[in-house]
């Protein structure tokens, strides 16, 4: 049960939106009360930070070159956004939602932004790129960036054009890139 409200409650926030949604939408989506609902997540902050930790997903382990890893970000957002139901970040959407006063809220998504950096810091590294730190703060940037542009264009070549930005930061940094 606790699977099927989480699972209803991330469809829901994400396609419409944390506010829109209230607890008794989802309920009534299921088909239980919402005491049943509350019998599992005890507020609607439970099932928000609930809902953001199912979506705290870090990139699976890959056998590919570092530098193949880091583009490929690229093309997985380009078909992400090509995608009906894109709507950006669950992260971002949820601190422009709830405001960075929600705490708990804010402290998942900067771990989420931060887990990603590191990801890009850490292939990086492997690399052996001077500035890896830096360079990994541009790429998070860059990746931010598409899903902006994305949302208000609805065009994915946006990600593609910040997998060109990325392939010369790369280069710029030392790094072999095909391509």
């Amino acid at each position: 049960m606790k699977e099927r409200i989480l699972r209803t409650a991330d469809k829901l926030f994400y396609l419409q939106g944390i506010r829109a949604i209230g607890v008794d939408t989802i309920a009534a989506e299921i088909g239980i009360s919402k005491r049943t609902l509350y019998n599992h997540f005890p507020s609607k902050d439970a099932l928000i930070s609930a809902y953001l930790e199912r979506r705290f997903v870090l990139p699976p382990p890959s056998d590919k070159p570092p530098a193949e890893q880091i583009l490929a970000t690229f093309d997985s957002l380009e078909k992400r956004f090509s995608s009906k139901d894109f709507r950006g970040c669950p992260f971002v959407n949820a601190v422009a939602e709830l405001g960075a006063e929600d705490k708990s809220v804010r402290k998942i998504a900067v771990a989420f932004k931060e887990s990603r950096r590191l990801w890009f810091r850490d292939l990086l590294n492997q690399l052996g790129v001077t500035d890896a730190e830096a360079l990994a703060t541009q790429l998070a940037v860059l990746v931010d960036g598409c899903i902006a542009q994305d949302l208000v264009r609805n065009d994915p070549s946006m990600a593609r054009a910040a997998k060109e930005a990325a392939r010369v930061l790369l280069k710029n940094a030392g790094v072999k890139v095909s391509g």
